[in-house]
């Protein structure tokens, strides 16, 4: 019967391993975009699409009111233009001069398709992120229209060896010149956009630059996590006060925000990646967020106004940043705006663990070997922890005989029973609770190292080896976690059985409640706790046959 019984958990081991396989086959990898590397070089020019024609209506802040008028505006643009350096790969509507397409060249959208860049900004019948920006007042952007822009050529390419691309749009209205400028670098993620001025009328010109992000309310095409535990997606800013502040697409929904602030940034956050405009730090601005008549999501900022006198020139910008959540690149560009790479609650934890991460990965070249040195690192800081946990429990294991003739002379009666134990507890110098105190000791650093694993770029499609081709995502073949599983059983194999039967029968099930956890959790994570859970058996088994034959030295 004993054989009947295990044969047929096994099949059904097997069966279920199988069908996750499959599971994961058909669901487990994201969805291709619509458009593919060889469409986008053949056809430059986007579809007008009514949506986009309406969008375009209040898509341009006022200065005394959160809404624009709704007035109908033009049409976008057909025609895009095309710019390309090393890392970028961008549209510009020549209707307004904004970003509706923006392309990371070094980031593939899916590992086993290197050549189809994952995108960020994007205008199309399924999706909408932008970054806009222009000039109100007495510029050119006005509720009723935006500017029609004209270029010398309708593509750009960063050429090899050039450090440096400029495109150039113009536009000239009543007796003024406009040159919406923009400044891109090699192997750079930011991009300047300048606006020069000139005013060949005989009236001064006074105008105020604004520069906005918009988004609609789709999910995040970003996201690899499959537990339901997705990072955050929405918008962020900075204040004096509040140097990383949300503001969700909740807040916006019930409120329009105003803030003036001076310098900082407005951003849109997302899994890895992160857009955000930057003005000037010594620029006072008025931050604001809205939603259009499309249900569009918007934050950005109008800036100071702007003075050119008759016959002048004037000159006014900003950075946009649109990449990967690097946080030296980030930090660089603007204070606070690193914190965009939100490790939560324990981010005092969590940005050692990825320094020391990163120092390890510049001698050793590979994430996953850094994440097993890391590992071996952190067990042996609490280790003299651990020893004493282990200590505990073989003591408590060495005297599970005696246990045992305590519950057969008390039989049912709890209370005497519970006497009888916390007695010989003190006799024998055992803390009950000592087992569980190097677990909650490590369960913020677990946490804080899973939020390092979830949220940082250099993860994103690093490999290990064999079958682990991307640490930040579930193992493909749930190896890890079966493993893991495994560990987890034996650990429970050295540790003494509790004396309550339920109790007993719920630390027998932990092992398998953990590994189907772990079967959607990062691979990174699951490596790291299979080699803090190996570590940990060979340091409880030594203590564990040390004290017992110990305790069998001293009873004969």
């Amino acid at each position: 019967m004993d054989i009947k019984r295990t044969i047929l958990l096994v099949a059904l081991a097997v069966v279920s391993y199988l069908m996750i396989l499959q599971w994961n086959a058909d669901y487990g990898q994201p969805e291709m975009p619509p458009e593919t590397a060889q469409q986008r070089t053949d056809a430059p020019s986007l579809p007008e699409t009514p949506t986009a024609l309406e969008g375009q209506a209040d898509d341009v802040p006022t200065l005394a009111t959160d809404q624009a008028a709704a007035i109908p505006a033009s049409a976008p643009s057909q025609n895009l233009i095309r710019v390309r350096t090393d890392v970028l790969d961008l549209a510009i509507d020549p209707r307004g001069g904004d970003i509706v397409e923006l392309h990371l060249l070094q980031y593939p959208r899916r590992q086993d398709r290197p050549d189809v860049p994952f995108q960020l900004f994007e205008r199309s019948p399924q999706r909408t992120y932008e970054a806009q920006s222009g000039l109100i007042g007495d510029g050119p952007d006005q509720p009723g229209g935006r500017p029609l822009y004209t270029t010398a050529q309708q593509q750009y390419q960063l050429g090899e060896g050039q450090q440096q691309l400029v495109v150039d749009l113009n536009f000239s209205d009543n007796g003024v010149d406009y040159i919406k400028r923009f400044t891109l670098s090699r192997g750079e993620h930011a991009l300047q956009v300048d606006y020069l001025i000139d005013n060949q009328t005989e009236q001064p010109w006074t105008g105020y630059m604004f520069a906005q992000l918009k988004r609609d309310g789709s999910g995040d095409p970003s996201s690899t996590t499959a537990t339901g535990t997705a990072t955050y997606l929405g918008a962020a800013m900075w204040t004096p006060d509040e140097p990383y502040r949300k503001v969700s697409r909740g807040d916006m929904e019930s409120r329009n925000l105003r803030e003036t602030v001076v310098g900082g940034w407005v951003a849109w956050l997302q899994h890895y990646f992160v857009t955000a405009w930057v003005p000037p730090a010594d620029s006072t601005n008025q931050v604001q967020t809205r939603r259009d008549s499309q249900g569009n999501y918007i934050i950005g900022y109008t800036g100071h106004a702007v003075t050119v006198p008759a016959g002048q020139q004037g000159q006014v910008g900003a950075t946009l940043y649109a990449g990967p959540k690097l946080q030296d690149d980030l930090k660089a560009l603007s204070p606070g705006l690193e914190l965009t790479v939100d490790y939560g609650f324990l981010w005092f934890l969590a940005q050692p663990i990825f320094w020391l991460l990163q120092v390890i990965h510049s001698v050793l070249g590979n994430w996953g070997w850094s994440i097993i040195v890391l590992t071996i690192l952190i067990k042996l800081m609490f280790f003299p922890l651990s020893a004493a946990s282990y200590r505990s429990m073989a003591r408590m294991r060495a005297v599970a005989p005696k246990m045992q003739s305590l519950k057969e002379l008390h039989g049912d009666d709890r209370q005497k029973m519970s006497q009888a134990m916390m007695e010989l507890y003190k006799k024998e110098k055992i803390n009950p609770l000592g087992g569980c105190l190097p677990i909650l000791v490590q369960m913020p650093v677990f946490l804080a190292l899973y939020w390092v694993l979830l949220e940082s770029v250099e993860m994103r499609q690093a490999p290990w080896m064999f079958w682990i081709t991307d640490l930040s995502i579930k193992d493909p073949f749930f190896i890890l976690p079966l493993i893991m599983g495994a560990t987890m059983f034996i650990q429970m194999a050295l540790n003494p059985t509790p004396p309550d039967p339920m109790q007993a029968k719920i630390m027998k099930l932990m092992p398998i409640i953990f590994t189907f956890f772990f079967l959607w959790f990062p691979a990174g994570l699951v490596l790291y706790w299979v080699v803090n859970n190996v570590l940990s058996i060979g340091q409880q088994w030594y203590i564990t046959r040390k004290i017992e034959a110990a305790a069998k030295a001293k009873a004969s």
